[in-house]
């Protein structure tokens, strides 16, 4: 387990146990599921239900933490992967707890991907997408209507992810929210952290909006935090596509205006990886927008992604959140 990892405090604002159908999408990159998808009327089916204390709910959908490595491990997890909830545990330490202090913080277990079988879907095809479009997808689309027929009650609301996570609200954005504009309209906003939201998706889909500053809602805010050595290289990593957009998290910018680390609050470090204990360090996480990559690049003191070949040449993607502390005045 990494002792460094990375996390961004938001505006104001998984059934089975066997493994299950891979299904693959239509010709207009519609999601189909086939197989049935997990029951959300059921608690043990949720990570985090909470007591209802504020204005605002978020529903977060969490990264690939389940490898799926070992001989006979199914392509998705169960609902009762161990290796997959102690790494919702942690996650929720680092990324989505940031969101708790603001709203009420739902988090669906869901069946997702192994990491083994998104790395062989994006060496195939070029993409996570094959991997990630049926059962993930079907199972938090469950989650989501479960979630606003029985518990938003009309409260505004945002809506997050990280990595697979982020993957997956991309298409619930394209799809799920076009078919529910009711849901849609209370939307404050949408991270997708760690996977792109290209120029082409909001060309296709009008009725998705990038934020352009601090003060927008209705809006999505994405990044990938990449170091300086990524400059100039034409490596996607797997959480990339063409023409990815990203927004710099400390001074709202989609331009190349550079933010010093003197508008960084502090990174999320964990302290104690037994009882998941975090604090606050600076690290000195400036962030600048690259344009032509479409990431956000820091010279933060962290620790690469030691997975190089699916990261890139100094990849941050395991903090995308965390490097950043930004709290909205």
């Amino acid at each position: 387990m990494r002792k460094m990892e990375k996390c961004m405090l938001a505006a104001t604002l998984i059934c089975g146990s066997t493994t299950v159908l891979t299904s693959c999408s239509d010709s207009n990159d519609n999601p189909v599921v086939k197989e049935k998808p997990t029951d959300y009327s059921q608690e043990s089916n949720w990570y985090k239900i909470p007591e209802i204390t504020k204005e605002f709910d978020t529903f977060y959908i969490y990264s690939t933490i389940y490898f799926g490595a070992n001989e006979g491990d199914p392509d998705y997890a169960t609902l009762d992967n161990r290796e997959m909830l102690d790494g919702i545990k942690v996650e929720h330490a680092i990324k989505s707890s940031v969101f708790e202090e603001s709203t009420n913080l739902f988090i669906p277990l869901y069946r997702q991907a192994s990491m083994r079988l998104a790395g062989d879907t994006w060496k195939n095809t070029g993409s996570i997408e094959e991997a990630i479009k049926s059962t993930p997808y079907g199972d938090i689309t469950a989650a989501l209507d479960y979630y606003f027929e029985n518990y938003n009650q009309g409260r505004p609301f945002v809506i997050a992810g990280h990595s697979q996570g982020s993957a997956i609200l991309r298409h619930v954005l394209k799809h799920y929210f076009k078919e529910h504009p009711d849901y849609y309209e209370r939307m404050v906003a949408a991270y997708a952290i760690g996977y792109s939201i290209t120029k082409e998706d909001l060309e296709a889909n009008p009725h998705m909006k990038f934020a352009t500053g601090e003060t927008d809602t209705g809006v999505i805010i994405s990044w990938h935090a990449e170091g300086p050595k990524s400059v100039g290289s034409k490596f996607l990593s797997a959480a990339m596509l063409p023409n990815g957009i990203s927004i710099n998290p400390l001074n709202w910018s989609r331009d190349e205006t550079y933010a010093p680390a003197s508008m960084n609050l502090g990174s999320i470090v964990i302290t104690d990886e037994k009882t998941n204990t975090t604090e606050i360090r600076d690290i000195e996480g400036d962030a600048q927008v690259d344009l032509a990559r479409g990431t956000v690049i820091t010279n933060a003191k962290a620790v690469p992604n030691e997975m190089v070949e699916f990261a890139g040449p100094q990849s941050y993607h395991q903090d995308d959140y965390s490097i950043s502390a930004y709290q909205e005045k």
